[in-house]
């Protein structure tokens, strides 16, 4: 269970595009429902409010994923990330990672600046110390809220096939995220049906995973751009992660009307 819940936060786990709106804003809250075939054993949040930090206006971003029920009794998980995002940038300022799982505990504070050096980024870590890393390097969540404003809307014409990759800092590592754009798929939720926009991750096979291919990704098919629900087929099951309820979307969720 330990294992789901790391790679779900790590997958799970975005600002002005030119010439559009947002596709999220400050007060943007999404609850879900973490399923092991048809057993609830956990709920996560996601959620963006806007915030100041050091005299700056930022937008804060914060992932939390529990275990609930019997996979709480047996083995209680309470994951956070947050990161901090400058809106002008679209990159992250701070990001925090809070692990409790079981008797584990892991607590991080990673800061970044992107302005000291013109050819690339210098990371803090309360852990590790000072890293120099590429230039425009994101964090775990921050890098899904910049796919989702800036390649989700200008990509219109998606290729079934194409890889998207985009480098983050996650776990005091340099952790490529990288997206393979499957097709479209209706799915249904609590909110109604909705047409989506299906990816696989790809992931390492080995432990969890058979094929790189054995997670998947949805995210709405209209302006929002919102993660619908994600599916991890590992050796021992499937998971999934589905939308419960939402609320401060910047447009009306779109549901295929019958």
């Amino acid at each position: 269970m330990r294992k789901i819940f790391c790679i779900m936060v790590s997958i799970l786990i975005p600002l002005l595009g030119k010439g559009q709106a947002f596709p999220y804003k400050s007060g943007e809250k999404v609850n879900y429902a973490i399923h092991y075939g048809v057993i609830t054993g956990g709920i996560a949040t996601l959620e963006l409010k806007s915030e100041m930090l050091n005299g700056k206006t930022v937008l804060h971003s914060k992932l939390m994923a529990k275990t609930t029920g019997l996979a709480d009794a047996v083995f209680k998980v309470i994951d956070i990330y947050e990161v901090y995002i400058d809106p002008e940038t679209e990159l992250p300022v701070k990001s925090i990672r809070n692990i409790r799982e079981g008797r584990y505990r892991k607590y991080n504070v990673v800061l970044f600046d992107h302005k000291t050096r013109a050819d690339s980024a210098i990371l803090t870590s309360d852990l590790t110390g000072i890293h120099i890393t590429q230039k425009g390097i994101h964090d775990i969540l921050s890098c899904f809220y910049y796919f989702r404003n800036q390649i989700l809307p200008v990509d219109s014409n998606l290729v079934k096939g194409k890889l998207t990759t985009i480098t983050t800092w996650f776990t005091d590592e340099l952790y490529p995220v990288r997206l393979r754009y499957i097709g479209t798929e209706e799915i249904k939720t609590k909110a109604g049906k909705i047409r989506c926009y299906k990816f696989n991750p790809v992931t390492e096979t080995g432990r969890l995973f058979k094929t790189e291919e054995d997670v998947s990704f949805w995210f709405s098919a209209d302006k929002n751009f919102l993660p619908v629900k994600i599916r991890f087929d590992i050796f021992v099951g499937g998971f999934t992660v589905e939308m419960l309820n939402y609320e401060g979307l910047v447009y009306p969720l779109e549901t295929i009307k019958k």
